[in-house]
């Protein structure tokens, strides 16, 4: 089995490309545990992104975004526009993922070696009933700490200094946390070591308050027709999208890629 795995890793290499300037990282599912394994063996922090392509949008107009991601050691493609483009522009083959599927994965290689989550983010009663479904799924994961993610300012140094003290190997940060993923890459010299990953959502689907899309709806590329009925006003992010699709049709005729 081991010697199997190994034949696919090797048949399947991992490649960062750039799309309209911003990069994307090619894993196939196959690499993603020994990625993994080997981000951690460095013992220096590495940022992961789930980019969508309102990200890739973002990073592109917005300076301190595009650093962060240019910076950041995994960039994650969710979105079926974003393979798309690259299949369109560079002729690559990108693997999609799905953002809470990507999550389980990443922790279910962590329990393997009982590494170790802190959790920051969300209200308390979500995060505590999360945590608990995190230890009931993943018993052999060590939970090394949370805290919620309406922290007032004069708590921030006492949050940064758990972190770095309780030294985890992936620290998950999701809704509540002011700034999001810029918030990581403020504080990256504060945080230690490990894997630092934000998710929106995530704590809200651990603690069962919030659906997520089925795989059916997922594969299709329709997940965001259900979040638009939660915010009407996305429905006209098709704006942004005709822009996407007019920046891959003038990169790709004149050849800027």
């Amino acid at each position: 089995m081991d010697a199997e795995r190994k034949i696919t890793a090797e048949a399947a290499p991992i490649e960062r490309v750039s799309l309209l300037k911003v990069p994307l990282d090619i894993v196939p599912p196959e690499r993603l545990e020994d990625l993994v394994y080997e981000l951690l063996q460095d013992k220096k922090n590495h940022d992961v992104a789930l980019c969508s392509l309102w990200d890739l949008l973002k990073a592109r107009r917005n300076g301190e975004y595009r650093s962060f991601i240019q910076r950041t050691s995994l960039v994650i493609p969710i979105s079926k526009s974003i393979v798309g483009g690259a299949r369109f522009l560079l002729r690559k083959k990108l693997y999609r993922y799905m953002p809470f599927d990507f999550v389980i994965s990443l922790l279910s290689i962590l329990e393997k070696r009982e590494f170790s989550v802190y959790l920051l983010g969300g209200k308390m009663r979500i995060l505590k009933k999360a945590e608990k479904n995190i230890r009931q799924t993943f018993p052999r994961l060590r939970i090394v700490g949370r805290f919620v993610g309406n922290f007032k300012h004069q708590e921030e140094q006492t949050i940064l200094e758990a972190i770095r003290k309780a030294a985890p190997s992936l620290l998950l940060v999701g809704k509540g946390v002011k700034g999001g993923e810029r918030w990581i890459a403020r504080k990256g010299a504060q945080l230690g070591g490990g894997l630092r990953l934000w998710c929106s959502d995530l704590f809200d689907i651990f603690a069962e308050r919030r659906r997520r899309p089925s795989r059916a709806v997922f594969d299709r590329g329709f997940e965001w027709i259900g979040f638009c009925f939660q915010k009407p006003w996305r429905f006209f992010r098709i704006v942004p999208y005709m822009y996407y699709k007019f920046l891959l049709f003038i990169y790709r005729l004149f050849k800027m890629y």
